[in-house]
């Protein structure tokens, strides 16, 4: 089983959740299970990948059903400080320019307080 620690800590507006290790087919499903447990439905969750060290296929599965699934409830999931293997799996598989990916987490924090602070438009 390869090592992975979580952590989280309530924003804000959101959850910023730590990821350090390796995320594959031994612990992806807790990855996904921890996230689900700790954030609230519908709110934005940012994490923050910066001590990612590995990402296989089934890590790349749970990021992408995260984001699904976050959809569905209208939140956002930012990725932050993805660094080397880890961004060149999304790189590589172009998933990359599909998710809303932040050099650091500052960036991917200051997105989250962007998009609540921006006026909603009602028609009418």
């Amino acid at each position: 089983m390869s090592p992975l620690y979580l952590d989280s800590q309530q924003l804000i507006t959101g959850m910023l959740v730590s990821v350090v290790g390796e995320v594959d087919h031994s612990n992806a499903d807790q990855l996904e299970s921890y996230v689900s447990r700790t954030c609230r439905p519908g709110e934005p969750v940012v994490l923050d990948l910066g001590g990612l060290t590995f990402l296989d296929s089934r890590g790349l599965h749970a990021l992408l059903r995260l984001h699904a699934a976050m959809r569905q409830q209208e939140a956002t999931l930012y990725l932050a400080a993805v660094q080397d293997v880890p961004a060149r799996v999304l790189q590589i598989t172009g998933i990359w320019d599909a998710m809303n990916i932040h050099s650091s987490v500052e960036g991917a924090i200051a997105a989250v307080l962007s998009a609540f602070a921006a006026p909603v438009h009602q028609s009418r």
